[in-house]
């Protein structure tokens, strides 16, 4: 059977109307207020869709300028801090036997740095020891950095202000979580002196091969000399608090880290004149322009789990300082250890130290200290560490074998 078009579209009118037909059928009144109502609901609904736009939009700007503010922000602050618990005996007999049993929030340390441009820097580092400054308090509060840094060219800066000698290991990078032990090494402690901070100019960049960099420095220097006593390198840092500059300090250092995992550096240091232009008689002698020369040498490797350091450094100072009170021997100064360490897990690692110093090494006399170190550092987070220790220390055959103490001790330490 065959339909032509007529016919099928007859049948489907047909079809569609019964329904309709079987109903009565809207007035013309209800039909307009039916279209009313529906193109009431279409505008609408055409409202809310122009309203979520404008939120989306606003949403949208909103994140954009908050992610621009935090990828141009000019200021970083950041910092560290360690609380530290000590429990040592001394080794000494009698009277001069003792135990130093404390906790002490040792250092509380805030940075703070300004980008001025994409080539001109701000840095700066305050601290506070021991928690408490002031008269008859235990600590201090100290500006370690405060210094300008431009780029002169591709991979070379400048610098000027107060910044962190470059020498040593820890001189530089001694927040808690990047070295293991509670308490810093004595090598770089009592020879280096860490930390060491000086007012002047510096250069830094890098050269020939591939991970070869340098940094000199023309800046202030030690004042190891009060008047009557030769008081030693670490207690000649002025920490820029009205420091003599009578005579200045040029340091100088080599670092290699062409090699995955290896850092070999050398620092060279002369200052003409530790007694900063002062002079002391001694009988029918005088001493004067004490000259001293610092020499530091290190290396740093690491491969998987395992992980190596070893540094040198000695002093030498002028004959002059041994007719100082407190001189003898002081015109030699040296130092060194090796730190091999094991990472068990990537938050968990051990290590050993062998220290050996001497601040007074220029004579026949027994000065030397020998201090072996066994600990383990747990890091919660990368920034976040706890630490234990034993240390078992010897000194030389003074009376009563004073200022040699074994014992453990506990620490936690943060950065961000």
């Amino acid at each position: 059977m065959k339909f032509t078009r007529s016919a099928l579209s007859g049948l489907l009118v047909g079809a569609v109307s019964m329904p309709v037909l079987a109903q009565d059928a809207p007035s013309v009144e209800e039909l307009w207020e039916i279209i009313q109502k529906q193109q009431a609901e279409i505008d609408d609904l055409k409202g809310d869709v122009k309203e979520t736009d404008k939120k989306i939009d606003a949403t949208a700007d909103a994140v954009e300028t908050a992610a621009g503010s935090a990828g141009d922000s000019k200021l970083s602050i950041g910092g560290y801090g360690e609380v530290h618990y000590n429990n040592l005996q001394n080794r000494g007999e009698g009277a001069a036997r003792e135990r130093k049993e404390e906790v002490d929030i040792h250092r509380f340390v805030l940075f703070f740095n300004y980008a001025f441009s994409d080539s001109v820097r701000f840095f700066s580092e305050v601290e506070i020891e021991h928690a408490l400054a002031g008269e008859g308090k235990n600590g201090e509060v100290e500006i370690e950095q405060a210094f300008i840094e431009w780029d002169l060219a591709e991979s070379q800066r400048a610098k000027a202000g107060v910044f962190l000698v470059p020498v040593g290991i820890l001189n530089e990078t001694h927040e808690p979580n990047t070295f293991y032990g509670v308490e810093r090494n004595n090598v770089e402690k009592n020879i280096i002196p860490s930390t060491w901070w000086e007012a002047g100019l510096g250069l830094s960049g890098e050269f020939g091969a591939p991970g070869l960099s340098y940094d000199i420095g023309l800046h202030s220097g030690l004042e190891s000399f009060n008047g009557t006593e030769y008081r030693g390198t670490r207690s000649g840092r002025k920490k820029v608090s009205e420091a003599p500059a009578s005579d200045l300090a040029g340091t100088g250092r080599i670092k290699y880290t062409g090699v995955a995992g290896l850092e070999l550096s050398a620092t060279l240091q002369y200052q003409n004149d530790v007694m900063q232009g002062a002079e002391f008689v001694s009988g029918s002698e005088v001493a004067e322009g004490i000259s001293a020369t610092l020499l530091e040498a290190h290396a740093i490797y690491n491969t998987g789990p395992f992980s190596i350091r070893a540094l040198y450094a000695q002093w030498d100072l002028d004959d002059d300082v041994e007719l100082l009170v407190n001189g003898a021997g002081a015109d030699k100064q040296k130092g060194w250890y090796v730190e091999p360490s094991f990472k068990v897990t990537s938050d968990i690692g051990v290590f050993a130290r062998y220290s050996v110093w001497d601040t007074a090494a220029g004579d026949s006399a027994d000065s030397e200290y020998i201090q072996t170190d066994i600990g383990i550092n747990y890091w919660l987070t990368p920034e976040v560490v706890f630490k234990a220790d034993y240390q078992l220390m010897e000194g030389p055959d003074a009376e009563n074998g004073s200022n040699e103490f074994n014992g453990f001790n506990l620490g936690v330490g943060w950065a961000f």
